[in-house]
């Protein structure tokens, strides 16, 4: 039986960290690093219900270095879970039960590797509920100048799917910004701006170029064809036809030095990246601003988004009166000029800030101070969540026991669970994949490791489950 401070103390821990070591949630300027008071945010009524597993996952998937933190997370967790299971073998006095314990632990490992796997897999391409940001502003609207969806060769959502998306996360605009096609976009502009669905928020038309660095082209109306053709021409092209060129993630360092871009015509760099690295080197940030600043270039957040990956971080709040009077070719035209204009003062690059900022050199322990920094962040709703699943699970725990199916037998179940959760999205990456084939191709990459992944863990699973829950019975009769 648990006893009741294995729940109060739990609770206490997580009160006193929200109450007295509180870290607010708030949105800042990526230029100054300042808090911006006009922007909120809202925290959805699903996500606080179900807050100690919603809320954890979505905190790890805001992680600043999510490919590195998340696997020595889960690292962590099988340490644990190694180290009580010696503990409880060794505690068993009789040989034979040691034995069995012992190979239930063996049995187990598999389960839990998989099971952690699939966790993986739902923090980083399940779009879970996320707060979202509150414009309190009656002259901003918030544009992004980069997302792919599946008719880009990286993109894992549909057309539909992504202005959904955007609408959800508080855009008022967005350009599509597919990898070597923007004709389909051109499509999809063209259905909204003849009613076929709302036009809020706008969509437009652009192309991510890969040239000697990649590049969004915003603003195309199909005029012209950007294969083979060299950066200097392309730019050239954008312009004549009224667009305007971002240079994209040039930090990354795969691209040409600043003043090549600058020469080239650009309207401005990507000073973040939510897709590519948040918070990199520093150094290179005030480098790249001080040149912005220097030879008049705009400054963009890039959202960057695929369809998975980090939930929404970054939007650029643009300067617009009347918006909403205007008609959809004035809007957008209102969104080119600034960016052709390249007037920083009429731009803001706004992102979410929940976590101090910390380096990615030694990540070994920086889960745990996670885990911290996210009872940190809690308000009174989410405290309260977390003390109503706690004290249900002691409830359940206590008086129900004996109904419930034990231990071992339910780690077998869930990782029966979590293989068939891999097969269905492996297999539903294989019918979109099939959808629009020659564009994305992701979709066949991403299907074949969850499918592969999935098969072997359910075959693992099931013969778990006929040792665990039909080998005993079968010996009784």
């Amino acid at each position: 039986m648990l006893k009741k401070s294995f729940v109060a103390i739990p609770i206490l821990v997580i009160a006193f960290l929200a109450l007295f070591f509180h870290l607010d949630i708030h949105i800042i300027d990526a230029l100054s690093l300042k808090g911006v008071p006009e922007y909120d945010i809202h925290i959805p009524i699903l996500r606080i219900i179900f807050e100690p597993i919603l809320g954890l996952l979505l905190y790890l998937n805001r992680a600043i270095y999510p490919l590195q933190e998340l696997p020595i997370t889960l690292l962590w967790i099988l340490v644990f879970y190694i180290c009580l299971s010696l503990i409880k073998i060794f505690k068993v006095a009789a040989a034979p039960n040691r034995r069995q314990t012992a190979l239930r632990f063996l049995g187990n490992l598999p389960l839990l590797i998989g099971i952690c796997f699939s966790v993986f897999i739902v923090i980083l391409f399940i779009r879970l509920p996320n707060n979202t940001i509150v414009n309190n502003t009656s002259d901003e609207i918030l544009v992004t100048s980069h997302a792919h969806t599946e008719f880009s060769h990286d993109g894992l959502i549909s057309q539909e799917k992504m202005w959904a998306w955007h609408k959800r996360n508080g855009f008022d605009a967005f350009f599509i910004t597919d990898h070597a096609n923007h004709k389909k976009t051109l499509d999809f502009s063209t259905q909204q701006r003849n009613n076929q669905f709302p036009i809020d928020p706008l969509i437009m038309v652009g192309q991510e170029h890969s040239g000697s660095n990649h590049m969004s082209l915003l603003g195309l109306n199909g005029a012209f064809e950007t294969k083979d053709k060299p950066d200097s021409l392309i730019v050239n092209l954008v312009h004549k036809h009224g667009g305007a060129v971002i240079i994209n993630h040039w930090f990354d360092g795969k691209g040409n030095d600043m003043e090549f871009y600058k020469d080239l015509g650009a309207d401005g760099f990507e000073i973040e990246n939510v897709g590519k690295e948040l918070y990199y080197d520093r150094t290179i940030f005030n480098d790249l601003k001080r040149f912005c600043e220097d030879n008049k270039l705009l400054m963009i957040g890039g959202l960057d988004f695929h369809g998975y990956g980090r939930a929404c971080g970054i939007w650029n709040a643009f300067q617009i009166p009347n918006w909403h009077q205007m008609d959809p070719d004035k809007k957008e035209k209102s969104i080119l000029e600034i960016i052709r204009s390249r007037n920083q003062n009429r731009v803001k690059v706004l992102m979410y800030q929940d976590r101090p900022f910390y380096s990615g050199q030694n990540l070994l322990f920086q889960p745990f101070v996670t885990l911290v920094n996210y009872f940190r962040t809690l308000n009174f709703w989410q405290i309260l969540s977390w003390a109503i699943w706690l004290v249900l699970f002691q409830l359940l725990w206590n008086y129900r026991r004996e109904n419930f199916i034990p231990m071992h037998k339910r780690m077998a179940l869930v990782g029966m669970l979590s293989s068939l959760f891999l097969i269905v999205l492996g297999l539903y990456y294989m019918v979109r994949g099939n959808a629009v084939k020659g564009y994305s191709k992701v979709f066949a990459e991403y299907s074949s490791l969850l499918l592969t992944i999935g098969s072997i863990f359910m075959v693992y699973s099931l013969v778990t489950i006929y040792f665990r829950f039909f080998k005993k019975m079968k010996k009784i009769n």
